[in-house]
């Protein structure tokens, strides 16, 4: 597991779609979906690409769980959340601005 994987542990979430408790107990490090960027089902985009994500949120953006938010509204959350997560990286020394 990489280190920015490691560093979600006990996170806020960055998400915070409707209905987030923010349970940092189950924050991980939620990827971008890679299907669009030549990758095939199960593989992952960089870590760099990925949000602090709470088990709530997490369900909803991999359509885990029926929801009725609009998906560019879950979509647009997951990219703010990334920005918000790097900032937090950079912070961190995981990643370089």
């Amino acid at each position: 597991m990489s280190k920015i994987r490691k560093s979600a542990k006990d996170e806020n979430c960055t998400v915070r779609l409707p209905g987030c408790l923010n349970d940092t107990s189950t924050t991980v490090l939620a990827h971008l979906n890679s299907v669009r960027h030549g990758h095939g089902v199960g593989h992952k985009n960089l870590d760099i690409h990925g949000a602090y994500c709470c088990f709530h949120c997490h369900q909803i953006l991999d359509n885990a769980v029926k929801s009725d938010l609009d998906r560019d509204f879950v979509k647009m959350a997951h990219y703010e959340g990334i920005l918000e997560t790097q900032i937090k990286l950079i912070k961190k020394g995981l990643i370089n601005e």
